[in-house]
């Protein structure tokens, strides 16, 4: 008898724990959209966070063929989600979110370190003007229809404020990105009707800081800026969910 009511002590103990512990639900889903040359690895750490606070993440592994290619996989994601959508694009990510955040269920846009087109604009159409003064992207030519960055410049342009180890692999691991996908046009940009928040990566060499500001301002974007390389999800994960938290308050 005893010893049987030691174990139903220690039972309610145990699952009273386990409850305390347990994070709140949040109604609120958030869909996170990766760029080109990478894969959706890199959000782990911003996941792990926004899923520790009670947050349902979805996370989309974008093939980067074709822009309407990955807007169709992130629409796959938004409507599997249980809540409203705080849709998350990083780099190219941000034209996959800016076709694909039309969708009735997202609530507010999330743009990292990223390309914001507008009506009839493209990657490709975004990156032919160049800001003197700061880096960009050291792409090598077009080879069968894709692009990757140049390996060796890969770390420093990309990641550098990320273990090199890490950067290297992931210069190594690219995944080539299609020309149909950089230069996917947007028709009508869900920036237009959706509230939208911009993170500036201030020590970025793909996406120029300045480029990044003007996109935002442009999109009329709540921004912040993050002493970042490119890989800001990678670098400053912390950061970065909490940023999405925010955009997670909005009223659409």
């Amino acid at each position: 008898m005893k010893t049987a009511l030691i174990k139903a002590l220690v039972t309610s103990v145990f699952m009273a724990g386990s409850a305390i512990a347990a994070p709140t639900e949040k109604p609120i889903s958030v869909v996170l959209v990766h760029g080109a040359f990478v894969d959706a690895s890199g959000w782990q750490d911003v996941s792990k966070d926004l899923t520790t606070k009670g947050y349902e993440v979805l996370i989309v592994q974008n093939p980067t063929i074709s822009l309407q290619g990955d807007a169709d996989a992130t629409k796959r994601a938004i409507a599997t989600a249980k809540y409203p959508v705080v849709l998350v694009g990083h780099s190219y990510g941000g034209s996959v979110i800016s076709v694909a955040g039309n969708d009735p269920k997202v609530l507010s846009l999330v743009y990292l370190a990223a390309f914001v087109p507008d009506t009839g604009e493209s990657v490709a159409k975004i990156a032919e003007k160049p800001v003197p003064g700061e880096a960009s992207a050291p792409l090598l030519p077009p080879e069968n229809g894709f692009l990757i960055v140049d390996p060796v410049k890969f770390p420093e342009a990309f990641a550098a404020d990320v273990p090199v180890e890490l950067s290297r692999f992931m210069a190594a691991a690219q995944i080539p990105w299609g020309l149909d996908a950089v230069g996917g046009v947007v028709d009508v940009p869900a920036w237009r009707d959706k509230p939208s928040f911009y993170m500036v990566a201030t020590e970025d060499h793909m996406v120029p800081p300045t480029a990044q500001r003007l996109m935002a301002k442009r999109a009329g974007a709540t921004t912040v800026e993050v002493k970042s390389s490119h890989a800001v999800m990678l670098s400053h994960p912390k950061e970065v969910a909490e940023f999405i938290e925010k955009a997670s308050e909005t009223e659409n």
